[in-house]
């Protein structure tokens, strides 16, 4: 097992302890009625085990997407009772907090649950709010029209983003009468089964635009070869590993996952999307020293933000990721931040434009603290 899947479960473990000591002391009740306020909260937490399992696949749709919530949930709300803890024992070392705080005392319990219920609404609140990001990219090279582009990532469709939310971004894509929409990847969460239910292909061919999409992780997560026939299903044009011309001037590759060891390199795509533009008996067949890749503008898909380099290196002009989700809530932003070179938003590396988008959607528990979740509009034009 990999050691970030090692502390993915033993940190929880140590914050569970944490949070239930405290728990213990602060209750002024029975013990009978503590130890089950704490068995409570460790079972919730525990089906997060049962989600990863995909054990949800065997029990009702409804039933499901209730566990699913409370499981993923419970992990998220965890965290901010530590940090609570943390923060009150913090005040108790330097004599800020009086000790009858943290031992038998409803008015802490009452203020700690207005607190974080407080915290955790907003959050709630902040994620159906989804964020419009424009972004303008201009180039030298010729375009055979101006492009108004709708970027995705992290659409996480399944038990906790059902059809209805689909819907409302289908809604919300569709205001923007898009010539081109780009999904980053993840568009699954981690069960095909929900979008089969629910039969979401049917709002993707609501939309009005082509869609083009690499592969996420997730994909991976919940089946490739079911991923892979839910997007032929969806109308989605799904970019593994090759590319798209459109319009003879734009060209957008799609990188695999950084799941699979064995995908290429962005220097091996663009070199035969360049090849493909070579052979391309729709492009201008006048003699030119100029080759394909200075005169057509080329858009990345890759889903992973790792070695940003590459695209630089290989003459990419825009690239488009997500998965970061920023970390979804602060103060695990701080992390992501320093994980990546650029874990939100706009990026420059010389000749090439970068967006890392936080998400449309959203795993787990649909919290946003300190991130937002969003959709790209971006417009592409050329200038001489």
């Amino acid at each position: 097992m990999k050691m970030w899947a090692i502390l993915f479960f033993l940190l929880p473990l140590v914050g569970i302890a944490y949070i239930g000591w405290h728990i213990w002391t602060l209750l002024p009740l029975h013990w009978a009625w503590k130890s089950l306020v704490i068995l409570c909260g460790t079972g919730c937490f525990g089906l997060l085990f049962f989600i990863v399992n995909k054990n949800l696949d065997t029990l009702p749709l409804a039933l499901s997407q209730m566990l699913y919530e409370i499981g993923t949930s419970s992990i998220f709300i965890m965290l901010y009772l530590v940090l609570t803890f943390l923060l009150l024992d913090l005040g108790r070392l330097v004599h800020l907090v009086p000790r009858s705080w943290l031992y038998g005392n409803w008015w802490s319990v009452a203020g700690i649950f207005v607190a974080i219920f407080a915290v955790f609404l907003y959050g709630n609140l902040h994620y159906k709010h989804k964020v419009r990001v424009p972004l303008t990219l201009t180039t030298t090279k010729p375009l055979a029209k101006d492009y108004r582009i709708v970027m995705l990532s992290d659409l996480h469709l399944g038990y906790h983003n059902p059809r209805t939310e689909l819907a409302r971004w289908v809604d919300m894509v569709n205001a923007e009468q898009p010539d081109l929409i780009l999904i980053a990847g993840d568009i699954i969460d981690g069960s095909i089964r929900p979008l089969i239910e629910e039969d979401m292909a049917a709002e993707f061919h609501r939309l009005h635009a082509p869609i083009y999409a690499c592969l996420g992780n997730h994909e991976y997560y919940s089946g490739c070869p079911e991923a892979q026939r839910f997007f032929r299903q969806a109308g989605i044009h799904l970019l593994s590993d090759s590319s798209a011309v459109i319009d003879s001037t734009l060209v957008i590759i799609g990188r695999d996952d950084r799941t699979n060891l064995h995908r290429k390199s962005v220097k091996e795509l663009a070199t035969e999307a360049h090849a493909q533009l070579a052979t391309d008996t729709s492009l201008p067949s006048t003699p030119s020293p100029t080759p394909p890749t200075e005169k057509v503008f080329t858009i990345l898909l890759d889903h992973q933000p790792y070695n940003l380099e590459l695209a630089e290196q290989s003459h990419i002009d825009f690239q488009l990721s997500g998965h970061t989700h920023r970390g979804q809530v602060w103060p695990i932003s701080w992390i992501t931040d320093a994980i990546y070179e650029c874990s939100w938003g706009n990026h420059q590396r010389g000749n090439t434009h970068y967006y890392i988008s936080s998400g449309i959607g959203i795993w787990g528990g649909k919290f946003r603290i300190g991130t937002q979740s969003e959709y790209v509009v971006a417009t592409l034009n050329s200038k001489p």
